[in-house]
């Protein structure tokens, strides 16, 4: 079978100056640009948004604690190698549904493992059930200064929940178009 999708960008949106980025899902896009703006259409429809980052899946180094625990990393060997920043996302329990992952910082490392293995020791890993490792260069971020042209329109439609539209759904569902 002929693989014929785009290419797979996961998305992390930063609600206001006081959260951190968090992952919210998953789109397809040609290229970087054309990923920020799905991102932005799919993502921030009605929430507001400060920022949002996307990257390539592919780019992305992922452990869950199962696997950790069935094969411990161990340091790779870095001669000769240049340190790069790594974003670290941390995965700290299934209470939220709407929110895979948060942002809890950066690392420089080596490799993705080496990253994942300096992470571990800054943050520990109380209650983490999964890890996202990442370079720093892989992630394509909205511009600083587009805020309003970008996100303000977000905060001024209005969102009704399904439940409010005077059971037209139910009407719909049973057949009765009136």
């Amino acid at each position: 079978m002929i693989d014929n999708q785009w290419p797979r960008w996961e998305v992390f949106k930063k609600d206001s100056d006081r959260k951190p980025h968090q992952s919210v899902g998953s789109i397809h896009a040609a290229d970087p640009e054309h990923a920020l703006l799905n991102a932005r259409n799919v993502y921030v429809r009605r929430p507001s948004a400060v920022s949002l980052w996307v990257v390539l899946t592919e780019q992305i180094f992922s452990k869950t604690r199962e696997e950790l625990e069935h094969k411990p990393l161990e340091k790779m060997e870095d001669a000769g190698q240049t340190a790069v920043s790594y974003c670290i996302f941390r995965k700290f329990g299934n209470r939220r549904r709407m929110v895979f992952m948060d942002h809890i910082g950066q690392v420089d490392a080596t490799s993705p493992e080496n990253a994942l293995l300096e992470a571990i020791n800054q943050f520990g890993t109380d209650q983490d059930l999964a890890w996202w490792i990442f370079p720093e260069s892989a992630v394509v971020k909205s511009e600083a200064g587009i805020e309003e042209a970008w996100f303000a329109p977000a905060k001024t439609k209005s969102y009704k929940k399904q439940s409010k539209y005077g059971g037209a759904v139910e009407k719909i569902q049973k057949g009765n178009y009136e």
